[in-house]
């Protein structure tokens, strides 16, 4: 994966800068110490914000923090530890809190459990739901983390082979209600999947087909 290009003076641009990771994504451990002078807007004092999960650079790069220079002072160094890789780059897009919120009160419906993952419905991951600004309610899911698990396995097989999860293999009389075994890769090939929505899916086992 090449570096990428964040907005010029903007804060992960100037830790780029500072920590100079290599060919690999890998820097050096970014001491706190270190964010002075043009390096200044870096400096945090618990929460982190420009750097944690949720954050631009970590979309991109393993984040790493160090705790343990200085017991009960909070993280003291910082580095990068690789690119991520594609699934996990997938995997780490905001949700709203509002929708968040609304799904962990829900139970998994698959697995009826409390206490649910908010899942993004469409596992290639290329429709409005990627930005905030256009995110809805119907977008997502709540899966347990079980259920979760196994829908990003077969949707990390999906990208690659462009074939779609077979329902009949779960002991369901279709396929799919819509479409066929090929993705098309656009935002929509993914209706019509057991995963993208399974109570959908499940509506349409009345049909005739």
């Amino acid at each position: 994966m090449n570096q990428p290009k964040f907005k010029i003076g903007s804060k992960p641009y100037l830790f780029i800068k500072l920590a100079q990771p290599d060919n690999e994504g890998i820097s050096r451990w970014v001491s706190k110490k270190e964010f002075i002078g043009e390096y200044s807007d870096l400096m945090f004092k618990n929460g982190a914000d420009w750097c944690r999960k949720e954050a631009t650079i970590a979309k991109y790069y393993y984040v790493e923090f160090d705790k343990e220079i200085t017991p009960g002072k909070g993280i003291d160094r910082i580095r990068l530890n690789g690119f991520k890789k594609e699934e996990d780059r997938l995997g780490s897009q905001s949700i709203r809190t509002d929708i968040k919120n609304y799904y962990k009160s829900k139970r998994c419906i698959i697995l009826n459990t409390s206490k649910p993952e908010v899942d993004h419905k469409n596992g290639w991951k290329n429709d409005k739901a990627m930005d905030l600004k256009t995110q809805t309610l119907e977008d997502f899911q709540p899966l347990s983390k079980a259920a979760n698990d196994a829908k990003r396995q077969f949707c990390k097989e999906c990208r690659k082979t462009n074939k779609r999860f077979d329902a009949k293999k779960l002991g369901y009389p279709m396929s799919f209600y819509s479409g066929n075994e090929n993705h098309p890769g656009n935002s929509q090939g993914c209706i019509g999947c057991f995963w993208y929505d399974p109570l959908e899916f499940r509506k349409h086992l009345k049909e005739d087909k």
